[in-house]
């Protein structure tokens, strides 16, 4: 039996030349468009598609998102991120990231023994719906070994207790590390990760909440929604920070319930929900659609 590398999503549809994507976060003001774009215009780029958003009229926020063809530029991408950083990013002060089309974001993920998101994630970079490779899933279970398999996804089971939770995590972050993953994504990942974790892995990592947050936080939301009684349960896709469930909210969606349904029938049509939120989350982060602002997004 073949040893398995990494799942990776087919190639996307012809495109006339590679792209690259911009992403500027920095102090409202003018020019700042006609800036990048008269920078990219003189290294020989065609902006394929731009996007933006200002939080205030004054003293505000800007954020700003382009993607451009590579076809004609003078430059090879570092010597560009080189020059950008002194013409443009350093007179504006930017936070700004330069991402190259040609090399997909590599997503690893966690999961313990709930199979839908996981799955459906896995199904989707096969189609070639979410443009990412695979290289490893993490669980603290065995339960999901032969779907990863079936994937070609190399998956490493690492147990978590309560005594050797910094063991467990340390191990996870060296396995992380050592595949080259640029984000993590928990596909219902039953524990909960410490911030010792968080700042060693050093890549986003993103949670799919069974929950409309903020309501209903913590493990069993479902059950809190029926005895509320409400008429919509939905999920929360959002960035993983220390304060359990109260990360930047990239994605979520309800769906109408009646007065009908039980703590398990809620649960079925939640994971529904549950995941096409965490997919849509996953796109708009690999595809660089996702700007952190404190503790917003906001989302191109």
């Amino acid at each position: 039996m073949t040893e398995p590398h990494a799942l990776t999503s087919p190639p996307p549809a012809p495109h006339p030349g590679d792209t690259a994507v911009l992403t500027v976060t920095c102090p409202d003001r003018g020019g700042i468009v006609a800036a990048v774009s008269q920078f990219l215009y003189n290294h020989g780029a065609n902006i394929i598609h731009s996007d933006q958003h200002s939080s205030g009229l004054v003293g505000g926020t800007f954020f700003l998102r382009m993607e451009f063809s590579l076809a004609g530029l003078d430059l090879a991408l570092d010597p560009l991120r080189r020059a950008f950083q002194t013409v443009v990013a350093d007179p504006f002060g930017m936070e700004w990231h330069l991402s190259d089309g040609a090399r997909p974001e590599r997503m690893a993920v966690m999961v313990s023994r709930y199979d839908h998101c996981f799955l459906d994630l896995l199904w989707r970079v096969r189609r070639g719906e979410l443009r990412v490779e695979v290289p490893l899933v993490i669980s603290n279970h065995e339960d999901l070994r032969g779907d990863a398999e079936t994937f070609g996804v190399p998956f490493h089971v690492v147990p978590v207790t309560r005594e050797n939770k910094a063991e467990a995590e340390a191990e996870q972050i060296r396995l992380l590390r050592e595949a080259g993953a640029n984000f993590v994504v928990l596909a219902r990942y039953m524990q909960i990760l410490s911030g010792d974790f968080l700042r060693g892995v050093g890549v986003p990592v993103i949670n799919i909440h069974h929950s409309f947050l903020p309501a209903f936080v913590g493990a069993n939301p479902y059950r809190a929604a029926f005895e509320r009684g409400v008429k919509l349960i939905g999920a929360t896709s959002h960035y993983v920070t220390e304060e359990l469930d109260a990360g930047p909210i990239i994605a979520q969606d309800v769906i109408p319930v009646t007065h009908r349904e039980t703590p398990e029938s809620l649960v079925r049509l939640g994971r529904d929900v549950e995941r096409q939120v965490l997919a849509r989350a996953v796109k708009a982060h690999a595809e660089q659609r996702v700007l952190v602002h404190g503790n917003k997004t906001v989302v191109f």
